[in-house]
């Protein structure tokens, strides 16, 4: 596996725990991170093994995880790799030519096929690049939405049998069951209507729009309130009044009790990959008001034009408010979970 994501030697997180729970799966895992200097191979598990490229120059990343990865495929029983970023796609396409029986997937987990996307920056027109060419080379590719998949299939005219949809796994029985720790009425009393953001405040989660719907509706709603759960580099920027708080970022269990206790939730995204906050939010019952991104179609979230999302919302205030439902879920629990995510390889043999 290549991986960006640091958070991997972080012991006890979330993300190293998924990758022993992974090494369960298989006879070995070896994963190999881009880092900087100052983080050290480990073995976190029996047979998951943590490798880093140690490196000063972001630059080097590649060279040193591409030497790295060269020695453990020559040293083990070697497989398949899965490149889970557009950044680890030019080294898993160099190992694909050079070690030509191994087998390669590509996991996308964001829509870099949207208009906005490559548009938003430069950084972002390299994943692109980095994205079309790992679909061309890989020999399965890992998507978390049908709609993504169905991009795939129209841009690329990828065979279907190629592509293996693998949305992100949501304890949901776990948030259904979450007491309500934080109220947010008893927390913002200054509010009587509670619109709710759990989202990252960067500039492709288009927050000024919420922001701008907001302030079209105190006109008639005086006291409704937007609560945005986030942090990000766009909270500067973000011009804020007195029907908008920023609430910061909060730990699962507060934003679990932070569902229960909204209206409702918006998201303005110009382009998701997947859409977790949604799948969350409809777990716990709470109406979504979302753009066309990501897993909300799918969901059973209600769609909204960006140019309309203000009366959209009226809309939803005016009628009698009913509990959401989660759509086309496809996990009964964490080992059904995990016995896709091993079958999502079979596709590239």
């Amino acid at each position: 596996m290549l991986s960006i994501d640091k958070k991997i030697f972080d012991e006890g997180s979330d993300v190293q725990n998924r990758m022993i729970e992974y090494g369960q799966l298989f006879d070995e895992l070896h994963i190999v991170v881009y880092t900087k200097k100052g983080f050290k191979d480990s073995k976190i598990s029996p047979n998951v093994f943590l490798y880093t490229t140690n490196t000063g120059f972001k630059p080097m990343y590649f060279s040193g995880a591409y030497k790295i990865s060269k020695e453990i495929i020559r040293k083990h029983n070697i497989d398949i790799i899965t490149s889970q970023e557009a950044f680890t796609n030019k080294v898993a396409i160099k190992l694909k030519k050079k070690f030509k029986d191994i087998k390669l997937q590509v996991q996308i987990h964001t829509d870099f096929l949207s208009e906005r996307f490559k548009k938003e920056s430069f950084k972002n027109l390299l994943k692109y690049k980095g994205y079309v060419r790992g679909v061309k080379i890989a020999d399965c590719v890992r998507v978390v939405s049908e709609s993504m998949k169905d991009k795939l299939i129209k841009y690329f005219g990828i065979d279907d049998a190629r592509i293996f949809v693998l949305p992100i796994f949501v304890d949901t029985e776990k948030i259904k069951n979450a007491p309500v720790t934080v109220d947010l009425y008893k927390k913002y009393p200054q509010f009587e209507k509670i619109i709710l953001m759990v989202s990252r405040l960067e500039k492709e989660k288009n927050i000024p729009l919420a922001i701008s719907a907001m302030k079209d509706m105190t006109k008639k709603y005086p006291k409704i309130g937007l609560v945005i759960v986030g942090s990000g580099s766009e909270k500067k920027n973000l011009k804020l009044n007195n029907n908008v708080v920023l609430d910061g970022w909060r730990d699962k269990e507060t934003i679990y009790s932070y569902y229960k206790s909204a209206d409702l939730l918006l998201v303005t995204s110009d382009y998701e990959g997947y859409g977790l906050t949604i799948i969350e939010a409809l777990a716990s019952g709470l109406p979504v008001l979302s753009t066309d991104v990501g897993i909300a179609r799918e969901a059973g979230a209600c769609i909204t034009n960006r140019n309309n999302i203000a009366n959209d919302i009226v809309k939803y205030i005016e009628s009698s408010s009913q509990m959401a439902e989660l759509a086309n879920y496809p996990y009964k629990n964490k080992a059904d979970y995990l016995n896709k995510f091993k079958q999502s390889f079979i596709c590239a043999f």
